[in-house]
């Protein structure tokens, strides 16, 4: 059974209004958000945070988009977990993605639970948490709100955007939508639609969650639940789509926990089985249930062919924006044969794409770790689109 302990429910519900450590921008009644859904949200805000210094012209802006369960404190510590920013390993002085150098900006995404409107943030009819009632959304509604704060902070134009997973899908949306705003992106170890396979294994995730006798029809804010038990479930499923057979056999293989023979009982005998116990317990000290419902729908819905006449390369026919494809070999759930099809459609379009393909037994969360390669193409990149855009490149 998982130990999930007694969640900071409170603190965590507090977090969708009022983040800590965070920036907030906030759009009234006259500046809706126009949903795909067909509606219009107002109003709503934005956490964000931001690294390094814009500088006069207000060319060196990077956006960086987070992945599904990530969020946007991507650079500093986690006001709620206490924990390294989760891309620490690429952003900072002197690093790929240079805080010295660039001005950096990490929103979180609508629907999401850590300062953005979402489903538990309170709806202001209502005077209570959105929970159901808030619509659902897409990857192109994130990207029409983070466009709306960058016009709040009156940046017209990005130098890159980047990020990997759902934050790749955001950064193809970014092409698509605003080719003129973006100069370079790099999307890493996405695709352009979500194949059947990852709506299935979100489906699995959406329905432990919606098992859970605590998610009360989505409700549970408002009754003082919380479906812890379903959300580590979904967690656990997920996780082990982030890494690969060989990364787990390679840390993990069949040793037992804490124990040289069986205890021949459900317990977690196998290390495998505690790590993944693990990460379902302490996600939901963080996450927020229905946002979790929300954002894999969002990522089911992510098709850009469906919208450009079922092609991919009409969303990026002509564009000027400079791109570079990164996958990983071990990635089975977004594949190279995925990041392949994306430099076909780029190419196809008539748009500027290099390409790599990094060997690894890391898996999807590859893009997360310590990976050198990745840490040197995204340098070498970043580098080469600063000196065309005439950004200064420091002397190493």
């Amino acid at each position: 059974m998982v130990d999930l302990g007694t969640a900071p429910d409170v603190a965590r519900s507090r977090e969708a209004d009022e983040p800590r450590d965070s920036l907030v921008a906030r759009f009234g009644h006259d500046r809706p958000l126009k949903l795909d859904a067909g509606v219009e949200l107002s109003p709503f805000q934005i956490a964000y945070q931001t690294y390094g210094t814009l500088n006069a012209e207000r060319s060196n802006a990077v956006l960086i988009c987070h992945a599904l369960t990530g969020d946007h404190h991507v650079a500093n510590v986690h006001p709620v977990t206490g924990k390294s920013g989760w891309w620490e390993t690429l952003i900072g002085p002197g690093k790929p993605i240079d805080t010295d150098r660039y001005f950096i900006i990490c929103p979180n995404v609508i629907g999401a639970c850590m300062g953005t409107t979402g489903p538990a943030s309170t709806n202001p009819k209502t005077g209570k948490p959105w929970g159901l009632e808030f619509p659902v959304i897409t990857i192109r509604d994130m990207v029409r709100a983070q466009a709306m704060l960058l016009d709040e902070l009156k940046i017209d134009t990005l130098f890159a955007v980047a990020g990997g997973s759902m934050g790749g899908m955001q950064v193809l949306q970014w092409a698509a939508s605003y080719p003129r705003r973006v100069f370079a992106a790099l999307p890493i170890a996405a695709s352009t639609r979500h194949s059947a396979q990852n709506i299935a294994f979100h489906e699995v995730g959406r329905q432990a969650v919606m098992a859970d006798p605590e998610w009360r029809g989505g409700r549970y804010l408002v009754e003082g639940a919380n479906p812890r038990r379903g959300l580590a479930v979904a967690r656990m499923g997920a996780h082990i789509t982030y890494l690969s057979d060989a990364a787990l056999h390679r840390k993990f293989g069949r040793k037992y926990q804490d124990r040289s023979n069986p205890t021949f009982s459900f317990d977690a005998d196998f290390e495998v089985e505690s790590y993944l116990r693990h990460q379902g317990s302490s996600f939901v000290e963080r996450f927020d249930a229905n946002s979790y419902l929300y954002l894999t729908r969002a990522m089911d819905y992510f098709d850009i062919a469906a919208d450009y006449d079922g092609s991919v390369a009409n969303a990026f026919k002509g564009s000027e924006t400079r791109f570079c494809v990164v996958s990983f070999t071990s990635d089975w759930l977004f594949p190279t044969s995925d990041s392949r099809a994306i430099v076909h459609a780029l190419n196809a379009g008539g748009a500027r794409v290099s390409f790599a393909e990094i060997v690894t037994d890391k898996g999807h969360d590859a893009f997360l770790l310590e990976e050198p390669e990745l840490f040197a193409i995204v340098r070498g990149f970043l580098d080469g689109a600063a000196r065309v855009r005439g950004l200064p490149i420091p002397k190493r």
